[in-house]
């Protein structure tokens, strides 16, 4: 199996270190989350993996470069022209990507030790064109999934915005999930994002997502075991990541 990495990323949030450094190269306990994303892939026996760069690119490229891409197969996706997003990031990546099987995208701000091979092997049963990593956490933005575990709407809890625009939560039966920044992907879906690229080259991947309910089957994937889990986008969460997270 593949896998894409988002490490393009301005991380204007992790201020000042992001103003001469790439977000993915922060460091949790000494280590780059960048080669944390990379072993923890590699643990699970996904060794084919893109990265997209952008912000600083030259340093991910010099980072990967001197260890030896840590005895994985890595392709840069290049998006130093222009930053695609998390939908359009994919598509652009979509040559390194296609085959066979579905792949994995993961946020290289996300640092957590679920079983990754565990949400594969749930996504390969349940035969589902995405498969995404959630969680009961709190969030203003939620995932509603049907007891099929199929997503079926997206809210803004603030905001009270829903989508799709037909869409309530309190006119079916359905259960609100946060989500945790990683995906599996199918070629369907690849296929759909390589489309809707062609006529809008940025776009974010949940609204994709949200526009291909009916046409795509994706699921949600809560591990039945605890896991840990930072979102070390922000200079607060990465603090609390740097001292709560146990290896």
């Amino acid at each position: 199996m593949k896998a894409i990495i988002f490490a393009a990323g301005l991380g204007t949030r992790l201020r000042p270190f992001t103003l001469e450094h790439p977000k993915a190269l922060v460091e949790v306990n000494g280590k780059p989350m960048l080669q944390r994303v990379i072993e923890r892939l590699r643990a699970a026996e996904v060794t084919q993996l893109v990265i997209n760069v952008h912000h600083f690119a030259q340093q991910i490229i010099d980072f990967l470069n001197e260890n030896g891409n840590f005895g994985c197969d890595i392709t840069i996706s290049d998006e130093s022209h222009l930053l695609l997003d998390t939908g359009g990031g994919i598509a652009n990546a979509a040559s390194a990507l296609e085959g066979d099987e579905p792949f994995i995208a993961y946020n290289a701000d996300i640092l957590s030790d679920f079983d990754i091979t565990g949400m594969i092997d749930a996504h390969k049963k349940s035969g589902a064109d995405v498969t995404l990593l959630t969680s009961a956490r709190n969030s203003s933005r939620q995932l509603y999934f049907d007891n099929t575990n199929r997503l079926r709407g997206w809210c803004n809890l603030n905001t009270g915005e829903c989508r799709p625009d037909s869409f309530s939560p309190d006119r079916c039966e359905v259960a609100g999930a946060s989500f945790n920044g990683v995906h599996i992907i199918g070629q369907k879906a690849l296929g759909l994002l390589n489309e809707l690229s062609t006529k809008q080259p940025v776009f974010s991947i949940t609204p994709f997502y949200i526009d291909n309910i009916d046409s795509l089957d994706i699921r949600s994937y809560t591990p039945a075991e605890s896991y840990q889990w930072y979102d070390i986008g922000r200079n607060e969460t990465l603090a609390s990541a740097r001292i709560e997270f146990k290896e």
